[in-house]
Protein backbone atom coordinates (compact mmCIF):
# COMPACT_ATOMS: atom_id res chain seq x y z
CA UNK A 1 0.00 0.00 0.00
CA UNK A 2 1.53 3.63 -0.68
CA UNK A 3 2.07 5.32 1.89
CA UNK A 4 0.41 7.97 3.65
CA UNK A 5 3.53 10.45 3.44
CA UNK A 6 3.31 9.79 -0.52
CA UNK A 7 -0.38 10.50 -0.64
CA UNK A 8 0.79 13.88 0.62
CA UNK A 9 2.89 14.56 -1.48
CA UNK A 10 0.98 13.76 -4.68
CA UNK A 11 -1.77 15.85 -2.62
CA UNK A 12 0.72 18.79 -2.44
CA UNK A 13 1.61 19.19 -6.43
CA UNK A 14 -2.29 18.74 -7.43
CA UNK A 15 -3.01 21.28 -4.79
CA UNK A 16 -5.32 19.00 -3.00
CA UNK A 17 -6.33 19.50 0.36
CA UNK A 18 -7.51 15.92 1.95
CA UNK A 19 -9.23 14.86 4.89
CA UNK A 20 -8.09 11.86 7.26
CA UNK A 21 -11.02 9.78 5.51
CA UNK A 22 -10.12 10.74 1.66
CA UNK A 23 -6.65 9.84 2.60
CA UNK A 24 -7.14 6.52 3.25
CA UNK A 25 -9.07 6.41 0.39
CA UNK A 26 -6.95 7.53 -1.91
CA UNK A 27 -4.71 4.87 -0.30
CA UNK A 28 -6.80 2.27 -1.39
CA UNK A 29 -7.50 3.49 -4.56
CA UNK A 30 -3.84 4.42 -5.83
CA UNK A 31 -2.83 0.87 -4.40
CA UNK A 32 -5.71 -0.55 -6.70
CA UNK A 33 -4.01 1.13 -9.63
CA UNK A 34 -0.83 0.49 -9.29
CA UNK A 35 -1.32 -3.09 -8.69
CA UNK A 36 -3.37 -3.33 -11.97
CA UNK A 37 -0.24 -1.49 -13.85
CA UNK A 38 2.26 -4.36 -12.24
CA UNK A 39 -0.49 -7.14 -13.53
CA UNK A 40 -0.30 -5.53 -17.15
CA UNK A 41 3.42 -5.80 -16.76
CA UNK A 42 3.37 -9.06 -16.12
CA UNK A 43 1.73 -10.23 -19.46
CA UNK A 44 3.35 -11.07 -22.65
CA UNK A 45 2.06 -9.33 -25.59
CA UNK A 46 2.65 -9.75 -29.17
CA UNK A 47 1.61 -7.24 -31.43
CA UNK A 48 0.49 -9.47 -35.33
CA UNK A 49 -0.10 -7.47 -38.28
CA UNK A 50 -1.37 -8.49 -41.68
CA UNK A 51 1.79 -6.96 -43.18
CA UNK A 52 5.09 -8.30 -43.80
CA UNK A 53 7.82 -5.77 -42.60
CA UNK A 54 6.20 -3.10 -41.41
CA UNK A 55 8.03 -0.07 -40.73
CA UNK A 56 7.44 1.48 -37.18
CA UNK A 57 8.91 4.91 -37.80
CA UNK A 58 6.85 7.84 -37.65
CA UNK A 59 5.58 9.29 -41.16
CA UNK A 60 5.39 12.73 -42.15
CA UNK A 61 2.13 13.34 -44.66
CA UNK A 62 3.19 15.58 -47.59
CA UNK A 63 1.69 19.09 -47.10
CA UNK A 64 -0.07 19.33 -50.57
CA UNK A 65 -2.84 22.05 -51.49
CA UNK A 66 -6.43 19.89 -51.60
CA UNK A 67 -8.63 22.53 -53.50
CA UNK A 68 -12.08 22.71 -52.52
CA UNK A 69 -14.76 23.93 -53.73
CA UNK A 70 -15.49 27.80 -53.36
CA UNK A 71 -19.12 27.34 -53.47
CA UNK A 72 -19.03 25.73 -49.76
CA UNK A 73 -17.37 29.20 -48.00
CA UNK A 74 -19.96 31.12 -49.87
CA UNK A 75 -22.67 28.59 -48.00
CA UNK A 76 -21.18 28.83 -44.94
CA UNK A 77 -20.90 32.65 -44.85
CA UNK A 78 -24.58 32.48 -46.05
CA UNK A 79 -25.25 30.86 -43.54
CA UNK A 80 -23.50 33.30 -40.31
CA UNK A 81 -26.06 35.12 -38.73
CA UNK A 82 -23.02 38.46 -38.70
CA UNK A 83 -20.48 38.83 -41.24
CA UNK A 84 -18.08 41.34 -42.15
CA UNK A 85 -17.16 41.02 -46.27
CA UNK A 86 -15.26 37.71 -46.48
CA UNK A 87 -15.40 37.17 -42.53
CA UNK A 88 -17.55 35.63 -40.25
CA UNK A 89 -18.07 38.26 -37.31
CA UNK A 90 -18.54 36.77 -33.70
CA UNK A 91 -17.42 38.18 -30.24
CA UNK A 92 -14.80 38.80 -29.12
CA UNK A 93 -13.74 36.61 -25.89
CA UNK A 94 -11.43 37.46 -23.49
Amino acid sequence: MISKEKISHIAKLARLELSEAEYEKMQKDLSGILDYFKLLKQQKTQVKTGKKNVDTKNRIRKDEVIMKNAQLADNILALAPERKERYIKVKSIL
